[in-house]
């Protein structure tokens, strides 16, 4: 029987419909500790269409909605520093890295100590590419393609949980609002 009730409407169905993939994922403690932030993440999603702020970024699929609190990084000593050096990263935050333009980029593991997932993002707002768990100072070239404005790092493991796939949508003010296929309000 149909219920009508779909993940973009109700939060908590996103929190528990993959509570048991984290669970056998994380086990114990850090499962709550995960779960919680997901689901508080989530609950964030239903208002993403009336906030748009820099330091937030919002995706959407067909597995549901997520929300991450980002660091922007748009210069390129910034982004030459990225995520370098930290022993930890909030299961809820990311950094973006924005580029004046859309282009080839190429991403390595230098000198970063926790696993990633990399979200390699069109103009458009399209993600392009998903590159899962990133190896923890490898400098073997991670490709992001062609014609790529943003990059999104979250912690690995974390997109291929939450389903986040190439053609899932990002919504930002990096992205012009005549040529988002989500554009901020």
């Amino acid at each position: 029987m149909a219920t009508g009730l779909t993940p973009a409407r109700t939060p908590a169905l996103i929190f528990w419909g993959f509570g048991a993939r984290l669970f056998m994922a994380f086990g114990g403690r850090r499962f709550f500790v995960l779960a919680l932030a997901l689901m508080l993440s989530s609950f964030g999603t239903l208002t993403a269409a009336a906030t748009c702020q820099p330091q937030t970024v919002y995706l959407r699929g067909d597995w549901g909605q997520a929300r991450f609190s980002v660091e922007v990084a748009d210069t390129v000593p910034e982004r030459a520093q990225g995520l370098m050096n930290r022993a930890s990263m909030p299961m809820g935050a990311g950094m973006l890295f924005v580029y004046e333009r859309p282009q080839s980029v190429s991403f390595w593991m230098k000198n970063t100590l926790i696993p990633l997932d990399l979200l390699f993002v069109d103009a458009s707002g399209t993600v392009k590419n998903v590159h899962h768990n990133a190896i923890p100072l490898d400098l073997t070239p991670i490709p992001g393609g062609d014609d790529i404005l943003v990059v999104l790092e979250i912690n690995g493991g974390l997109a291929k949980l939450m389903g986040i796939t190439e053609g899932s949508q990002m919504q930002h003010p990096a992205f012009a609002a005549d040529t988002a296929v989500w554009p901020c309000p």
